[in-house]
């Protein structure tokens, strides 16, 4: 019998973590709290807040180019499986979590009918130990129900061949399946031998940053009041004159003074009016920062260029986007993989072997969607290839390039027209 860490060892596991995953999310959903260093902002404007949606574009702009097609080759019939637990949700849900926090997980459980279901849930509220070999789980704890305070009302421990729940207040129960290995299954995006649940998309760099550019902003929405409303001042007013109204002055269009009993009259003058361009300049400073971070350009972060870019050129800006989706195509493909494969388990109750599946392939959309001139590049090259090794392009490889299906209309030949 395996030896088992115990479900009191993962929930303090997942208790260290969780933290951590939840900042993040704050940083995608743009809560993270404005920490001001600055001594010069004035106590009636403490209240002053700024928000930026930097880590959330930079979240956004990959989950959005992952678009998962279908399982290759087949033969256990995964597609079929995801098909009818509402794919659409179910694959940009578990990229957009895994892309926040590391990883997230698959959760599996049997139907009335012993059909699998499949839910996906974040990384602050599962955790187990991972097989390094397989991408499995050995064991695995996560957190199923929360009520509207927060607090746990269902929690489960799983182990391969049963699951147990623990409800509070309630008794638990187990239900036992012919899986070899737990119910719940990762999905990391950019794992290493260090850390084997991956990292998460918004990095360290990334909420620094951001934090000084919302200090940035901070700092020029308290300028903007000085800007709207130059100081002004005057010289040389008598002591017995009567006191101005200070609000009056500064939005009246016209001021008089009158001359003293000696025939003196007071000198008005104005402070230069303070310049945004230093705040510009500086949140520019900081987007570029961003943007080399993260693969984006600034375009992205909302500074417009004024030659609007064309495909190919919007494709070599970001080829180190590029490159990211490629990445994440293949640990999140496997992950995929490792729950369909689970999945198929519970539905035909027989414990496969993992190595059974290893024809199954995960394909994607294309990243970024041709257009026409890019359409006409891939037509007249696949013809030159063809030309010189006959049938190396076909549907099939030419609708992984292209992101387009091919027409099931039958092809007419000039004499039936």
């Amino acid at each position: 019998m395996a030896e088992y860490e115990g479900m009191g060892y993962l929930r303090r596991k997942l208790n260290t973590k969780q933290s951590r995953v939840n900042l993040r999310y704050r940083y995608y959903e743009m809560k993270n709290v404005v920490k001001d260093m600055s001594k010069m902002t004035p106590p009636s404007m403490r209240w002053l807040t700024a928000c930026l949606g930097w880590c959330g574009k930079s979240v956004d702009s990959l989950a959005d180019r992952l678009v998962f097609k279908e399982f290759t080759d087949d033969n256990f019939d995964l597609n079929h499986i995801f098909q009818m637990n509402n794919p659409d949700t179910l694959f940009d849900s578990a990229v957009l979590s895994a892309l926040v926090s590391s990883c997230c997980f698959i959760y599996i459980s049997p139907d009335d009918e012993g059909f699998p279901r499949l839910q996906v849930i974040d990384g602050a509220n599962a955790t187990g130990i991972i097989d390094p070999i397989t991408g499995l789980l050995k064991e695995g704890y996560a957190v199923l129900e929360r009520n509207k305070n927060k607090n746990i009302t269902l929690e489960a421990y799983f182990i391969a061949g049963r699951t147990d729940y623990y409800p509070k207040g309630g008794m638990p129960w187990s239900v036992y399946n012919a899986a070899p290995y737990p119910l719940l299954v990762p999905v990391i995006y950019r794992p290493d031998a260090v850390r084997e649940f991956g990292h998460s998309k918004i990095s360290r760099a990334q909420m620094q940053i951001v934090q000084s550019a919302l200090r940035t902003l901070k700092r020029s929405e308290v300028s903007a009041e000085f800007y709207s409303f130059p100081q002004k001042y005057v010289l040389g007013l008598s002591e017995d004159a009567e006191e101005i109204d200070k609000w009056q002055a500064t939005m009246s269009s016209l001021l008089t003074f009158t001359k003293d009993e000696d025939g003196d009259s007071p000198k008005v003058g104005q402070f230069s009016q303070q310049s945004m361009s230093p705040y510009i300049e500086q949140l520019r400073m900081f987007a570029s920062l961003f943007a080399g971070e993260t693969g984006l350009t600034l375009d992205d972060l909302g500074f417009v260029s004024d030659n609007p870019s064309s495909a190919e050129a919007i494709k070599a800006s970001h080829e180190n986007l590029r490159l990211s989706a490629r990445k994440a195509q293949r640990t999140f493909g496997s992950g995929f993989l490792n729950a369909g494969y689970l999945a198929a388990c519970i539905r035909d109750d027989y414990p496969y072997q993992r190595r059974q599946i290893y024809l199954t392939k995960p394909s994607w959309e294309p990243i970024f969607e041709p257009d026409a001139a890019m359409l006409s590049g891939i037509g007249d090259g696949a013809i030159k290839i063809n030309q010189a090794v006959p049938g190396y392009f076909g549907v099939d490889n030419m609708r992984m390039l292209t992101g387009i299906e091919e027409s099931k209309e039958p092809v007419m030949t000039p004499t039936e027209e």
